[in-house]
């Protein structure tokens, strides 16, 4: 019971939040209304699960290792299933975004950026994963929708002689801008308009202002060397496009 009524007041503030925004969408008759509330609830009970995990293997790397890799897993299937499921895709967003994620943790801990250690490993690489996973999305549905939208124009390249990777260039190269909008918006407005989660953490958990800013830079910094490399590389793969491609739900 004292748990319970400690967390009563997050529940109904979280609940209440959900159904304005159930109730909003519902009155707009937007499709799947219900999608945010049912991403809370799963957020919620994941972080919940996680949160009890973490709690005994946060200073062991084996146990950090294999958490990061369920988390990787997940988000490769979750970017995979965006944009339509195959093998092909699965093995163009997994590629994508572990060589993203493993060059952006190389330049991090091999310069000594940040401390190299389980606990920095994982926060790093949470945060590091989930934006190269919304990134991975972002780039390869803007690249379908795009060529969808200017088929007659690809089609005019092919009948030229262009290779099916000439046609859409300019339309892969337009996908990889607009898969990185949200994350570059994001770093020059840190601080003026948003305080990162990590940041506000790590104030929270002690540490100087000032030691926060430096962590939350090189995190910032890793996210946009991992998503720029994932952006270039799924619409890179996507690019020599031979059939229309079917629309995108």
């Amino acid at each position: 019971m004292p748990i319970f009524a400690e967390l009563a007041p997050t529940l109904l503030g979280v609940s209440v939040l959900a159904l304005l925004a159930t109730a909003v969408l519902g009155a707009y008759r937007v499709p799947h209304r219900w999608a945010p509330a049912l991403a809370i609830l799963r957020g919620a009970a994941q972080l919940a699960i996680i949160s009890v995990v973490l709690a005994g293997v946060i200073t062991d790397p084996v146990w950090v290792a294999l958490a990061l890799l369920v988390m990787f897993g997940v988000a490769a299937a979750t970017a995979t299933r965006r944009i339509g499921w195959s093998a092909e895709h699965a093995l163009m967003m997994g590629a994508s975004m572990f060589t993203g994620v493993v060059v952006a943790f190389s330049v991090v801990f091999l310069t000594g950026a940040i401390e190299f250690s389980s606990r920095y490993a994982l926060a790093i690489g949470g945060i590091v994963i989930g934006n190269s996973m919304s990134i991975a999305t972002l780039a390869g549905r803007r690249f379908t929708e795009g060529v969808d939208d200017h088929w007659d124009e690809v089609e005019g390249w092919l009948a030229l002689g262009a290779t099916p990777r000439q046609s859409t260039l300019e339309l892969a190269r337009g996908a990889v801008y607009s898969a990185l909008i949200p994350s570059v918006d994001q770093t020059k407005t840190t601080g003026l308009v948003t305080l990162p989660g990590a940041f506000v953490g790590a104030i929270f958990g002690g540490v100087s202002p000032l030691e926060a800013g430096r962590f939350q830079v090189v995190v910032l910094a890793a996210i946009m060397a991992a998503g720029s490399i994932t952006a270039v590389m799924v619409a890179a793969w996507l690019a020599p496009v031979r059939v229309r491609p079917a629309r995108l739900r």
